[in-house]
């Protein structure tokens, strides 16, 4: 099984929700769904993988700045806040923390909800920790 696992976080790094999606799917497939179910926020900080006209406009158009760093290869430079991005070493942080827990490394659970429900456990746990 190959699996994306995505997360929204506080500006502290704790995690708010998570999804997956399928590993072989773009990381544009994230974006539709995290737009429809977005919390309040201020600020959107993601990698170069979600680097794209029309998601930075459906961020926008909902009232949310993003803070995406443009591809080399596009043709026109796009302007981000770098010290603003050097924060998503928080999300990182996050994930690294989750997988300390050795279950959520080693995926031994099959089932999607099983695992997923797994990852809502540790991350209870790391939220109030």
């Amino acid at each position: 099984m190959n699996t994306q696992l995505h997360a929204v976080t506080d500006t502290q790094g704790g995690p708010i929700r998570f999804f997956m999606i399928a590993g072989q799917a773009s990381d544009y497939t994230w974006a539709a769904i995290l737009l429809r179910s977005l919390p309040d926020a201020e600020w959107l900080l993601a990698d170069l993988g979600c680097d794209a006209d029309w998601i930075r406009e459906a961020f926008m158009d909902k009232g949310v700045k993003p803070c995406i760093p443009g591809r080399k290869s596009r043709a026109t430079p796009v302007k981000h806040n770098k010290r603003r991005y050097k924060r998503c070493n928080r999300i990182e942080i996050m994930f690294g923390r989750l997988k300390d827990q050795r279950r959520m490394v080693t995926r031994y659970d099959r089932c999607l909800k099983v695992f997923l429900s797994a990852i809502a456990l540790a991350a209870t746990v790391l939220f109030w920790l």
